[in-house]
């Protein structure tokens, strides 16, 4: 009796782990939509640039697009584990995340900025950031860079899961500085006035660092990575990346 039991429990199993994976109609995307203008909210849509490129894949492949909106962090370890297709929110390529994932030809530049509180700056330029409480979205490019103490000592990196947290305690002094990309920091301070980004004396922006973003898909998927290439090739070929950026930091 036990041993029917047994198999009859693994039947059970088999059937439930059957009903639970991905459909093969479907193309699942992971994203943190708190990153505009690459992904953010719309009412209750997740839309942006990133998105827009999701949706230039999912046709190619000819499928539904289904964007799951989860933690920064969260989406890379879901990308790892199988649980989305792949992750495109504005992920910046390094060493140790390639030991982990699989990473898409580049599509897009990014300038890192430094936010401060307008009224009462705690950092004037990007030589300024010693010994000062940094604001990061954790598991970003940002985060890694501020955590090298050859690139900067803070006296504390504070970790966020979205900006807007990380703005509100800005707005308080809470922290002193957040550094981020240069698109979501102009979104944050147009819905901010109290907020600025750093410039220098000609008026451009006073440049952390630069870095570029690709879209990861799980170590050894071959054959999705290169549909993924073929897609992003062609969309870089006819501008429409420059047109979906266009699109979304009006």
């Amino acid at each position: 009796m036990k041993k029917v039991v047994c198999l009859l429990l693994a039947a059970a199993t088999v059937i439930s782990l059957a009903g639970c994976s991905k459909s093969d109609d479907k193309l699942i995307v992971g994203t943190e939509a708190g990153f505009a203008p690459y992904e953010y909210m719309e009412g209750d849509k997740v839309v942006g640039i990133d998105i827009d490129i999701s949706q230039a894949i999912a046709d190619a492949l000819g499928k539904e697009l289904e964007i799951k909106n989860m933690d920064f962090d969260g989406a890379l370890l879901a990308v790892q584990q199988g649980k989305v297709d792949f992750v495109a929110a504005g992920v910046s390529v390094d060493d140790e995340r390639k030991e982990k994932m699989d990473f898409s030809n580049e599509y897009v530049n990014s300038t890192e900025v430094i936010v401060v509180n307008k009224a009462t700056p705690a950092v004037s330029s990007k030589e300024d950031l010693n010994d000062k409480v940094i604001g990061v979205q954790q598991g970003n490019i940002a985060d890694f860079y501020v955590s090298e103490p050859e690139n900067v000592t803070p006296k504390d990196i504070k970790r966020y899961t979205k900006f807007a947290q990380a703005a509100e305690d800005l707005k308080n002094n809470k922290i002193d500085c957040i550094v981020m990309d240069q698109y979501p920091a102009e979104e944050l301070v147009g819905s901010n006035d109290t907020l600025a980004i750093i410039t220098k004396t000609d008026g451009t922006y006073d440049v952390l660092f630069e870095d570029k973003y690709a879209i990861a898909v799980k170590k050894g998927n071959k054959e999705l990575l290169d549909k993924i290439n073929e897609v992003i090739d062609k969309l870089i070929e006819e501008g429409k990346i420059d047109e979906f950026t266009a699109n979304h930091t009006k």
